[in-house]
């Protein structure tokens, strides 16, 4: 009789472990009649040249939030959602959504109540305020008008906050959706596909195509380039996604040979136009350093360039032509190259741009690199005229992706219409208290308004392959998943090879 009737919840229990970069994040553990568990991405690195003090911070602040992350889990949710069914995704994300507001409009109780007990005493105290001192005005000639200094560029937006504790909520909707397709003898990719078109099986199924880094450019190098963060391969549609990956791994290795021997490298680039105002001297690329957090070579350039020469003399050492056999994608990660002082992009070192200057640049390169279909954060969200400048410009040739400039999901949700620059798509990202009908409600908005989907790894990654079977049952065009080295990123990969396999066994892969 227990094994008969139909599964329901009877524990949610969390866990402290470490992702990708040793920081700690969350795994809950589903507990039926037996157990699954889903083990949560932390939210994004701190920058490169943060200083001491900052990184302590943030640590502690990561840990405070894990903590908070397995109370929650182990008290209040494991309670809440004991006896329901974990095929009733739906309900249960409803659930964890009015949870997670109690303790949003709980934290801002708090800080209103320490702001009026600081009000009081300051009020209370001997001592008074500080008087403000007028500033003096410069006199200036009869008849000549002072000039007025005004912001060429619009103030960064703040920070979306992150409530400590976040994780609980996406946590335990990925792994109640996880319990769900194992109680219904499913795989986790049909279970969302199902979810998403309210169960009416999908005719057939489509993988995304993988956006691969295969180099990470240090923006605090002694190297100038700092406009390119991650340079990524986009193999062509007519492969197999096994295909793809074997040709890319075979780009990294010719690579990886090319920056250990720098010599092999051809001195000049051919270009049809001269020299770019973002390039500079052709010279051989830095030294192979190390492999980075996201999976890839790490190595510095001083110009854009020398990049491109490198990744065109690896293709062409293989015999592949950039542009039939190979797609590049450019990821600029512009919110980290502004200069507030100078109200500019810090293209190279010591070189800076304004946002309608980046705009014409952009232009140039893909007039140049016409083999580059995607630029990702080629601008800062606030810089909003200029996104539209460049989409009017390219958008019909090329993908425009906002992943730091897609503005947080809820508020995806909330206002269709202004949160997101104009742009191609967005990468979406599984984080803090995103549900799995957030994503299936977000990804269906995006559908409908044209907008390209893609499922990206944040940079502390964990090992869990749930990333994976989102984006499939989602149907997203694109994966971002990092490079091909690193456990768990390459955990990834071999899921999707996995999943083209079972697909192309039932005769479901489209």
């Amino acid at each position: 009789s227990k094994f008969s009737k139909a599964l329901v919840l009877c524990k949610l229990a969390g866990r402290k472990v470490l992702d990708g970069v040793g920081q700690p994040t969350l795994v809950v553990e589903i507990f039926c009649t037996r157990i699954c568990s889903t083990v949560m991405s932390s939210h994004s690195q701190i920058p490169e040249n943060a200083l001491p003090e900052t990184i302590e911070a943030d640590e502690k602040e990561r840990n405070d939030s894990v903590n908070t992350a397995v109370e929650w889990v182990n008290e209040s949710l494991s309670t809440m959602l004991r006896d329901l069914k974990p095929t009733e995704q739906c309900q249960i994300d409803e659930l964890l959504g009015e949870f997670f507001a109690n303790k949003v409009e709980e934290r801002k109780e708090i800080e209103r109540q320490e702001e009026e007990a600081k009000a009081i005493l300051a009020l209370t105290s001997d001592t008074p305020p500080p008087t403000p001192v007028p500033m003096k005005k410069k006199a200036g000639k009869s008849g000549k008008k002072m000039p007025v200094v005004e912001k060429l560029i619009p103030p960064a937006e703040p920070v979306e906050p992150v409530l400590g504790g976040s994780l609980a909520i996406g946590g335990a909707s990925l792994a109640v959706a996880k319990a769900g397709a194992i109680v219904s003898h499913i795989p986790l990719y049909l279970h969302i596909a199902l979810l998403k078109h309210d169960q009416e099986s999908p005719k057939g199924m489509s993988l995304p195509l993988p956006m691969v880094t295969v180099l990470n450019c240090e923006k605090m190098s002694p190297a100038k380039l700092k406009l390119v963060k991650e340079v990524m391969l986009i193999p062509p549609v007519q492969l197999s996604f096994k295909q793809g990956i074997e040709r890319i791994l075979d780009i990294q290795k010719e690579l990886t040979k090319l920056l250990e021997n720098p010599s092999k490298m051809p001195q000049q680039a051919d270009s049809k136009k001269g020299r770019t105002p973002y390039s500079g001297r052709k010279a051989p690329p830095q030294t192979l350093k190390r492999i980075s957090h996201l999976g890839c070579l790490t190595a510095g350039y001083d110009n854009l360039e020398q990049l491109i020469l490198l990744i065109q003399t690896a293709c062409n050492n293989m015999g592949l032509e950039l542009g039939t056999d190979m797609y590049l994608a450019i990821n600029c990660a512009a919110h980290e190259l502004m200069d507030y002082d100078k109200e500019k992009y810090e293209i190279l070192t010591g070189i800076f741009k304004s946002p309608d200057e980046m705009v014409a640049m952009y232009v140039e390169m893909i007039d140049n690199f016409p083999f580059i279909i995607a630029l990702i954060d080629p601008l800062r969200k606030e810089d909003r005229q200029q996104w539209s400048d460049i989409f009017l410009a390219l958008g019909s040739k090329r993908f425009l992706i906002a992943e730091d400039a897609a503005t947080h999901t809820s508020k995806l949700k909330i206002d269709q219409n202004i949160n997101i620059a104009k742009c191609s798509g967005v990468v979406l990202k599984y984080l803090n208290q995103t549900k799995v009908s957030d994503l299936i409600e977000l990804t269906g908005i995006l559908d409908g308004q044209s907008y390209i989907t893609i499922l990206g790894s944040p940079d502390g990654e964990s090992s869990d392959e749930s990333l994976v079977d989102l984006a499939v049952g989602l149907g997203a065009s694109f994966v971002k998943l990092g490079g091909l080295s690193r456990g768990e990123r390459v955990a990834k990969y071999n899921r999707l090879l996995a999943i083209e396999e079972e697909l192309a066994a039932n005769g479901t892969l489209r």
